[in-house]
């Protein structure tokens, strides 16, 4: 007996036109990154030219749009579209900058001090043991931690790799060695309170991480550092800014893949983000 299952839609289904927030200059760009990866692994065809392929990495990364829908409308299989997102991901993370030599870049520009931040960038909900160690009780959700910097106009400048949710930021800090590489080169970061504690130095050497003042149960701010607190919030501001730009990218709504692919998806997010910002 044969079956005859149709999807609902029907054979063909539906295809609809839709708009992708993002300059032509960004695209053109990614389209001529993928040209110029295409020779050099000498790769002669490929089911969709370099500025359709550009296009619908775009779309995902941008409009968190599902791989299935995206091959359906484009006449390829959705593990081609994956691939493709990952392969590009690669490209880009590639050129995003190391902590050092942004930071030397900085210094070189007549740079006194960079913003520093973290956020959480949700995941969905593992199994097991996999479970735990994501989960973040400071956000009461499962995510994974990251780390930026920005310059004082909130610009990124790096972003650190993504840890598991339930590292403190000063953990995440220190892992990199943020603190040493910033006096290597002269530079100070300004952070909020969750960052207190982070610069251990000695009394008499200038500090490289600058927080707020945290009040205690029995001691409370007195008026002038509470006016510091302030001071310090809207000098910080900026950094607030840096990721929201970052988290444009919807795909970062809810990483529903890998974790540990997050770090490349993060920081070819940077590149593509500065791109966007710098046009």
């Amino acid at each position: 007996m044969k079956k005859n299952n149709h999807p609902v839609e029907g054979p063909d289904g539906l295809v609809y036109t839709a708009r992708l927030p993002l300059s032509s200059a960004t695209l053109n760009w990614l389209a001529d990154l993928i040209r110029g990866h295409l020779k050099k692994i000498r790769s002669r065809w490929r089911a969709l030219p370099a500025g359709k392929i550009a296009t619908i990495v775009l779309a995902v990364l941008r409009c968190d749009q599902r791989p299935g829908d995206l091959a359906g409308g484009n006449g390829i299989h959705r593990t081609t579209v994956t691939r493709w997102v990952r392969e590009v991901v690669g490209l880009l993370a590639a050129r995003a900058p190391r902590l050092d030599r942004a930071l030397k870049k900085i210094a070189r520009k007549g740079g006194g001090v960079v913003l520093l931040d973290g956020t959480l960038i949700r995941t969905r909900r593992r199994t097991g043991i996999e479970n735990r160690k994501n989960y973040c009780g400071k956000s009461k959700c499962h995510g994974l931690l990251v780390i930026a910097l920005t310059d004082d106009r909130g610009r990124l400048l790096w972003v650190s790799a993504a840890r598991p949710g339930r590292t403190s930021e000063i953990t995440a800090c220190r892992h990199d060695q943020l603190t040493a590489k910033l006096r290597a080169v002269g530079l100070g970061a300004i952070a909020d309170l969750g960052f207190v504690g982070l610069d251990d130095s000695g009394p008499d050497a200038d500090p490289a991480v600058i927080t707020g003042y945290k009040a205690a149960r029995n001691r409370p701010l007195t008026r002038g550092q509470k006016l510091s607190n302030t001071a310090l919030a809207a000098v910080r501001a900026p950094v607030e800014h840096g990721f929201a730009q970052l988290k444009n990218w919807r795909v970062l709504g809810k990483v529903r893949t890998d974790p540990t692919w997050a770090t490349a998806l993060v920081r070819s997010l940077l590149v593509l983000t500065n791109r966007e910002v710098s046009r």
